[in-house]
């Protein structure tokens, strides 16, 4: 969603615990096995997503961890969701998505994080995800893909939208806004406590 790094514990949280799970590794399997079956080399996806053929080794080989900023590039290069590089194998069963576990990603020193309220497994056209904002701090999301929409609803605080080039919209608690997410957008919390907002993605195209 935007330039931000996967966190691997707690940053702060009183009610985060340690994840049970290595996403570097998660993402160096699944990056490797889609520009395989797509037939890409490094050269040819670096070119494509605008990643450097080094770094992308790198995230292949789990010795680096990737933005959320990067890994948008290079899943919008193999045409397919940034959820997908971060897929886990599930059972097909009633999921209980504890805190504990989730898949939280952070940026600016924690003064934002995302949590994924799905599973990622099986075909959808929409991600559900919970957002915190730090008091005061803006958050910059880069373009998606062609198509993208955000629907946010703001469940605690006062945070302003801004979507390419039109005028800021201040939204409070309760207040929702649809729209569509391929342009530059961010998120700013206008207020000097924590913003809770939720957040649904939608596709064009059927993914997963």
């Amino acid at each position: 969603m935007t330039d931000a790094s996967f966190r691997l514990g707690p940053d702060g949280d009183a009610d985060g615990g340690p994840l049970s799970i290595d996403l570097p590794a998660i993402v160096a399997k699944n990056l490797r096995r889609l520009r395989v079956k797509q037939g890409h080399s490094l050269e040819r996806l670096a070119k494509q997503s605008g990643v450097s053929r080094a770094m992308l080794g790198q995230i292949e080989t789990g010795k680096s961890t990737p933005t959320i900023s990067l890994l948008w590039k290079v899943a919008t290069a193999l045409g397919v969701p940034f959820a997908r590089l971060i897929a886990t194998d599930s059972a097909h069963h009633p999921q209980v998505l504890r805190r504990s576990d989730a898949k939280l990603l952070s940026s600016s020193q924690g003064q934002f994080t995302s949590r994924a309220l799905f599973p990622f497994d099986g075909e959808r056209q929409v991600e559900f995800y919970e957002l915190r904002l730090a008091p005061l701090h803006r958050e910059h999301a880069e373009p998606h893909a062609t198509g993208t929409r955000e629907n946010l609803v703001v469940a605690k605080g006062a945070v302003e939208i801004i979507i390419g080039t039109e005028r800021p919209v201040v939204l409070t608690e309760g207040d929702a806004i649809l729209f569509d997410a391929d342009v530059p957008h961010s998120y700013r919390n206008l207020g000097t406590e924590d913003a809770l907002l939720f957040l649904v993605m939608t596709y064009v195209e059927t993914v997963g």
